[in-house]
């Protein structure tokens, strides 16, 4: 009571073992401070390298001391570091401990070499959640353990940039990993965590830095079939998880033989045949390139049972410059199309049909997306435009039509709040390069592809906004990004986004009739050993008006 406020972190008085002890294997540690201290979750926030099992440990503030009992063989000739970082606090104002390591050996002497690098998101978080992010080492002689079921021999955690230092290394072979242990367990989790892995092993036997990791997601779980069968007169597959690729070889495919897919099902529907079955091939690939190719029996029967209701569902974006392009998803292939009920109005009388030569679909033997891409004529002296089709306007392959009208507007865009371009140049020379213009959102606004020997990208007439614009190396040319695989050793297709470093920032600035040049994409580093650890190499951002003055 009364006083100034305490602002002074605990000071550690002394410690046994002694700091740089040698020879010893102690069951206990005690730590003494000049002040009464408690502990900050030290199950979670004590790092102690090689990795002990901290479930056998036991952590005990007691006034001015902190007791830790190991409850575990220590290794022969191993350094031992335990970083307290800001678990230990003074019991007043809670001011942490900062830096507070203590170091000693079972052996002769104490291990010094590090590991050194930096830790990123390959794609750029919002709001990057560095605090549970781990680097760990594992011994190359340790060939049954892995990320994803062991704790890593040696571990630390990032700083809030993502940089790291792992200390006290006994020289030898390891091999690299980093993960965001959101759960604590001190092992990666590929459902749900995203992690990064150094494909080849790291030598030390001097201090290594320059050390690089991407982290990602990769479902690494296995990829198969759960079940197949009859449902009502369709016939369902059912997999361990949503298919990033899929072929259907069937001979009625695309005409009497449709199929959709929702999550992890896969519903085929035949028009014709009935209490009959027939063989379809098929092959899958998940995300991370496991997969499955199969020959089955599918059997579509008579059936009392009611057929699912048709839900159609419009593209969300409802602006235009010249031609209106939208989408409109169903959860059923679509069979047929009454183009009589489907138009464009624009004023009371005045009506633009939409005619079979506007209409396709993402893709025939889905026939459950449908794109539709209208020229609205400059002559028409309007802005707004409602899109309209009527109930029973979409049948689906059950006979089954939307119940209710569809009914949109859709906002013909101002010129002046246009940007003429945004160009640049993505400096790799690996491709194709799918280059994208994102919203604020992170949604795709325009997208291109860069084929070989081309780098320079051109996204034109887009509504004015802050945006972003990021690269896709697409290796193996599937027109969408990749995730690696770990057990493979398989990088994930790089990922490169354009960063203002003056600003600090990923976003760009399109104005109404201006053009933003020079918005060049500078590759990031891969996961990996690099010569010099660099966060964004500057690149220069020019823009100019209609006009033609620069201005920088």
């Amino acid at each position: 009571m009364g006083g100034p406020k305490d602002e002074d972190p605990p000071k550690l008085l002394s410690s046994n073992p002694k700091d740089q002890s040698l020879n010893i294997k102690p069951e206990n540690v005690t730590l003494v401070f000049d002040e009464f201290i408690k502990t900050e979750n030290p199950q979670r926030n004590v790092i102690i390298t090689p990795s002990l099992d901290k479930s056998k440990m036991e952590f005990l503030a007691l006034k001015n001391e902190l007791r830790i009992k190991i409850g575990q063989e220590l290794e022969d000739s191993t350094t031992y570091v335990f970083n307290f970082q800001k678990s230990i606090q003074d019991i007043s104002e809670s001011n942490p401990s900062e830096n507070l390591k203590l170091v000693f050996s079972t052996g002769s002497m104490i291990d010094s070499l590090r590991f050194i690098g930096k830790v990123a998101y390959i794609f750029p978080q919002k709001k990057p959640d560095m605090e549970d992010v781990i680097v760990g080492l594992y011994r190359i002689e340790d060939d049954t353990m892995d990320v994803f079921t062991d704790p890593p021999y040696y571990l630390t955690q990032t700083d809030s940039a993502g940089n790291f230092e792992i200390t006290n290394i006994k020289g030898g072979q390891y091999r690299a990993y980093a993960w965001h242990d959101a759960n604590n367990t001190s092992k990666a989790e590929d459902k749900s965590e995203p992690y990064g892995f150094i494909s080849d092993p790291i030598i030390i036997m001097e201090d290594v830095s320059g050390s690089y990791f991407n982290l990602f997601k990769g479902d690494l779980s296995d990829f198969k079939i759960n079940r197949t069968s009859a449902l009502g007169s369709n016939f369902d597959v059912v997999l361990s998880k949503y298919p990033a690729k899929l072929n259907v070889t069937h001979p009625d495919l695309g005409n009497s033989l449709f199929y959709r897919i929702n999550e992890k099902n896969i519903r085929f529907y035949h028009t014709e045949i009935r209490d009959d079955s027939t063989q379809i091939s098929i092959s899958l690939r998940d995300s991370v390139g496991f997969g499955v190719d199969t020959t089955f029996y599918a059997s579509f029967m008579k059936s009392e049972r009611r057929a699912e209701n048709l839900t159609p569902t419009m593209d969300k974006k409802k602006e235009f410059v010249a031609n209106i392009s939208t989408s409109i998803s169903f959860n059923k292939p679509i069979k047929n199309i009454i183009y009589d009920s489907l138009f464009i109005q624009y004023d009371s009388a005045s009506f633009i049909h939409i005619k079979p030569e506007h209409v396709s679909f993402r893709d025939s033997a889905l026939r459950a997306t449908l794109l539709i891409d209208l020229p609205i004529s400059d002559t028409i002296p309007k802005t707004s435009f409602q899109f309209y089709a009527s109930d029973s306007t979409f049948i689906d392959v059950e006979d089954q039509h939307n119940e209710k009208a569809i009914k949109t507007t859709f906002s013909k865009q101002d010129p002046e709040n246009l940007a003429d371009e945004v160009t640049g140049k993505v400096m790799a020379e690996e491709w194709p390069i799918i280059v994208q213009l994102l919203s604020r959102d992170e949604e795709i606004v325009k997208q291109q592809t860069l084929k070989e020997n081309n780098q320079t990208y051109s996204f034109k007439k887009i509504k004015a906004g802050e945006y972003m614009v990021r690269a896709i190396i697409d290796r193996n040319k599937n027109g969408q990004w990749d995730p690696g695989n770990y057990y493979e050793l398989r990088q994930p297709e790089p990922v490169y986004y354009f960063y203002d470093p003056e600003n600090k920032t990923y976003a760009i600035q399109l104005r109404g009739k201006w053009t933003n040049q020079n918005i060049n994409i500078i590759p990031s580093p891969a996961s990996g050993l690099l010569q010099v650890t660099t966060d964004h190499v500057p690149s220069d951002t020019i823009t100019t008006n209609q006009n033609g003055t620069e201005t920088m």
